[in-house]
């Protein structure tokens, strides 16, 4: 007897035998607002003071900030840390903050074919300090490359021994961050190399934004070659200190690159084509997404969009992948696909339609522009 009441009780359900309507809830609710974001989905901006520095217009292109974050293969988010003391009030603990530390954020780049990260280190490293700044073996002064060689003159030799002569032919060396009109004209010192790193992380057709403010290199490590490592691959590793962050949130753009995420989407660097199956007429389905009536919808708005081409192209596109195929078979299956995710729905209720449609994006809210030029 007691068998069969248990057995009662787990077909008709109570309440210690639960379905997945409590994961569904916690994590689908809101489009998807609880559910976490995946680490893969970020994009990086670096906002270089090309304005401060003008010279860094000359020698970075239009679009190569852009280039720089797509580069970027690991990155931290910024850490905090409270200074705290503990103090005694007539025995009782009392928990006190002094300050804020901003923990050090470590980033990984791909050391690319086209040297840009090289460059960019190179500058900043060449900005700052004077070191690598003399001619070297009748080489150009800065820019690390051969150039014309017949019209370079010998520059500072670093290899002399000068350490007891009279005169120094160059004394300039180490660190000169804050020497006046030092190729800026700056009344208030060199400028800042960086202005600003903005990460973007991407969740559901929108982002949230870490901008971490002033921040300077503190530690930079080439890779190592290794003939051992036959599938290994050369990145560079950054270390950068910052002085705040700011937060902002905000959703996706339409247009390319994205008006909103600066530098990403970039149709240089993105592909920004829909997929073949995204398109109406594209999919071997009736019902599904991209199938024949999503066809006959897409059509019909086209056409009262004035859009004749577009309308014409999603008709041809399902002319070619309809051709020769069994209709009939297609909607059965279709049909049989729909009552199994149905049924299979936690708490047997309708599927979400966030399942069939793409959730719309969120309200767009503070979206600072970070583009500096």
């Amino acid at each position: 007897m007691a068998f069969g009441q248990d057995f009662l009780k787990a077909f008709f359900g109570n309440d210690y035998l639960k379905d997945y309507r409590h994961a569904s809830k916690t994590f689908r609710t809101n489009g998807y607002g609880n559910s976490p974001r995946f680490k893969f989905l970020f994009h990086v901006y670096f906002n270089l003071n090309t304005n401060g520095i003008p010279a860094l217009r000359n020698i970075f292109a239009a679009g190569q900030s852009n280039t720089i974050g797509v580069l970027v293969k690991t990155i931290d988010l910024p850490k905090f840390r409270v200074d705290t003391e503990v103090l005694n009030q007539y025995n009782r603990k009392r928990v006190i903050q002094k300050k804020i530390e901003y923990q050090p954020v470590t980033i990984k780049f791909h050391d690319d074919g086209d040297d840009l990260i090289r460059t960019m280190w190179y500058n900043y490293y060449s900005y700052y300090y004077k070191d690598p700044n003399q001619k070297y073996r009748g080489l150009n002064q800065t820019d690390g490359t051969l150039g014309v060689s017949s019209t370079i003159s010998n520059g500072f030799d670093y290899n002399a021994r000068d350490i007891y002569a009279g005169t120094r032919t160059v004394n300039d060396w180490g660190y000169v961050g804050e020497s006046y009109s030092d190729g800026t004209n700056s009344a208030g010192g060199k400028p800042i190399f960086f202005r600003d790193i903005t990460i973007y992380g991407f969740n559901q057709h929108s982002y949230a934004v870490y901008t971490l403010i002033n921040p300077m290199i503190s530690d930079w490590s080439h890779d190592t070659y290794d003939y051992s490592q036959g599938d290994g691959v050369m990145e560079h590793t950054v270390t950068l200190q910052y002085e705040t962050v700011k937060y902002y949130s905000g959703a996706i753009g339409a247009a390319r690159p994205d008006t909103n995420a600066t530098g990403f989407a970039d149709p240089a660097l993105y592909d920004t084509e829909p997929s073949a199956l995204s398109r109406p007429g594209g999919t071997r389905s009736v019902l599904g997404k991209g199938g024949l009536v999503d066809t006959g919808i897409g059509a019909i708005g086209s056409l009262a969009n004035g859009d004749v081409l577009g309308a014409v192209q999603s008709a041809g596109a399902a002319y070619q992948t309809f051709k020769g195929q069994n209709l009939r078979a297609i909607l059965q299956q279709d049909v049989l696909d729909i009552a199994s995710r149905t049924v299979t729905q936690p708490g047997g209720g309708p599927r979400n339609p966030n399942d069939w449609f793409p959730t719309p994006p969120l309200n767009n809210s503070q979206t600072p522009d970070f583009s500096g030029e």
